[in-house]
């Protein structure tokens, strides 16, 4: 088994650190990761600058872009082989609900799953790293267990999984789940720089809005790991009729001018 691992936090962070040494006992494992942390870049691909890949003291190379530019350039040239699977994170920080749409952990991995490649993002649901070695632990026995059952080979595939901060042997049992969904942002933060312009740092995300019996929010807050199947389709399949018949309108409309 071959992986390609990648992350949002940068290549020294300990979350992709604890990965790699974790997958690096079941697999052939690579990391490219960002020099620095990209958290939120969600899919951007960098197109206006050149982008450089350097190798660490440590044997993992870094990039001058995104995770997803990571990826990208690993599976189009960087890389004389063709994974089995990608893996990002371990993020420092949950995953979940709306947080998908902005996440570069998940944008890591949905650029693999884009390239017809099975693909995980893993996320600790608390920040600073507690109880990383567990989550660790965890990812490992997932993606062994996904091998074992063949399903490496059985198309491409995306999963966003969220671990509880816990020692292994209090962490609850893996349920599969649906996203769950956050309140707004909190209000733009503002300061004052010394030449005295107006500084705007984007607010805290907001707090669960729909954490209901079946989302991701749910799981974690009971103790279990979340695992969330994603798909990169967007269309509102349940509205398409309504629209059908606002696009027919309009169509018509425009029509008689």
């Amino acid at each position: 088994m071959r992986i390609l691992i990648s992350n949002d936090d940068g290549y020294q962070a300990p979350g992709v650190v604890a990965l790699y040494e974790a997958l690096r006992e079941i697999a052939d494992v690579e990391v490219v990761a960002p020099e620095q942390n990209n958290s939120a870049k969600s899919n951007a691909l960098t197109l206006h600058s050149p982008l450089y890949v350097q190798r660490a003291v440590n044997g993992f190379r870094y990039v001058n872009g995104t995770p997803a530019d990571c990826v990208h350039i690993a599976l189009t040239g960087l890389l004389d082989y063709r994974p089995d699977l990608v893996v990002s994170g371990i993020n420092n920080g949950a995953n979940m609900g709306d947080d998908t749409i902005y996440s570069g952990t998940v944008g890591a991995a949905m650029e693999g799953y884009l390239f017809g490649i099975p693909s995980i993002a893993f996320s600790q649901v608390q920040r600073d790293w507690l109880h990383l070695d567990a989550a660790a632990h965890k990812a490992r026995e997932l993606v062994l267990q996904m091998s074992q059952q063949n399903l490496l080979g059985s198309g491409a595939w995306l999963l966003n999984v969220n671990i509880p901060n816990l020692p292994v042997d209090q962490m609850g049992h893996v349920k599969l789940c649906r996203l769950g969904r956050r309140h707004a942002a909190e209000p733009v933060i503002t300061q004052q720089n010394p030449r005295n312009e107006t500084m705007y740092w984007i607010g805290a995300a907001g707090p669960a809005k729909d954490d209901a019996d079946g989302t991701d929010f749910h799981a974690t807050a009971q103790g279990h790991i979340a695992i969330t199947p994603l798909k990169v389709d967007l269309t509102d399949h349940d509205n398409l009729g309504y629209w059908a018949q606002t696009a027919a309108r309009l169509s018509s409309g425009m029509g008689a001018r």
